[in-house]
């Protein structure tokens, strides 16, 4: 038995299957773990969901934009240009296939192997045991029959700073924006929204969550997903499985028991230039 963590699959579902073919995988003896952004921008987002929920028991975390397909669904945002979401918005099996994402964590922890898994980062102020508790008050929000409601709340650039103080709509919409969005922060934790681009890019003053000094997760293993400029790369405890598969590059599993790289070339592309 094998555990293999994959990047980001965005509807690239060739990709997918084209890697578990090359990795040997057996369904019910391997586990597979997915960083979240099932689904948007590539070609197959209703298949990928589809075949997901055939799998035994996969571990999912969800991303910016699984969150942003169930806030559409629920009538909180609009689709834009490039999304890649009506097939799912149409589909007959469509409520049951949201009733399964939003149903999702958006943090998982393996205390046996002190490994955590997320979408995009956790916060400096955080240890790894108030990032469960946060993420665990979003997750039974989202799985609450007015979790359109929730939604409704989430999306936002502010608060961008940690506070022990926030509640309600604010500790929700700070949580998510951690736990989905986040890349760069300041040196003293705020989160900064704007920048995408690879190491080296950013403004002075912003460093990768993962380098912000007095990090307190820094002692958890932390895999993560979201940032295809960094591609598959290990930062110390935390490691980037994004490897842009949508942008024409790879689809990468890591396999935790030796810490192996598996890649396979991407079977979709898409031209664009700018992550989100």
């Amino acid at each position: 038995m094998a555990t293999y963590v994959i990047g980001d699959l965005q509807g690239c579902l060739a990709s997918l299957k084209a890697l578990l073919t090359h990795i040997h995988y057996q369904d019910g003896e391997d586990r597979l773990w997915f960083t979240g952004d099932l689904v948007n921008r590539g070609p197959a987002s209703l298949e990928t969901l589809r075949f997901l929920k055939t799998l035994t028991d996969p571990v999912i975390v969800l991303g910016n934009h699984d969150l942003h397909l169930l806030s559409v669904a629920c009538g909180q945002r609009r689709l834009f240009t490039d999304d890649t979401l009506d097939a799912i918005l149409k589909a007959p099996d469509r409520m049951e296939l949201i009733d399964w994402l939003r149903r999702q964590p958006l943090l998982y922890y393996d205390a046996t192997r002190r490994t955590a898994m997320v979408h995009a980062g956790l916060p400096a102020a955080w240890t790894i045991e108030e990032a469960l508790e946060h993420a665990a008050l979003l997750e039974t929000q989202l799985s609450a029959p007015d979790f359109c409601e929730t939604l409704a709340q989430l999306f936002g650039p502010r608060p961008d700073q940690w506070d022990r103080e926030l509640v309600g709509a604010e500790r929700l919409r700070f949580t998510a924006n951690a736990l989905t969005r986040i890349r760069y922060c300041d040196t003293q934790g705020r989160l900064d929204m704007r920048n995408k681009g690879p190491l080296g890019t950013q403004p002075p003053g912003l460093v990768p969550w993962f380098y912000v000094p007095g990090r307190r997760s820094a002692d958890t293993r932390i895999l993560f997903g979201h940032w295809s400029s960094l591609g598959t790369h290990v930062f110390g405890n935390a490691i980037c499985l994004d490897s842009g598969c949508l942008w024409g590059k790879t689809l990468t599993a890591l396999r935790l028991e030796d810490s192996v790289f598996l890649s396979v070339p991407c079977r979709e592309f898409k031209n664009a230039q700018i992550e989100d």
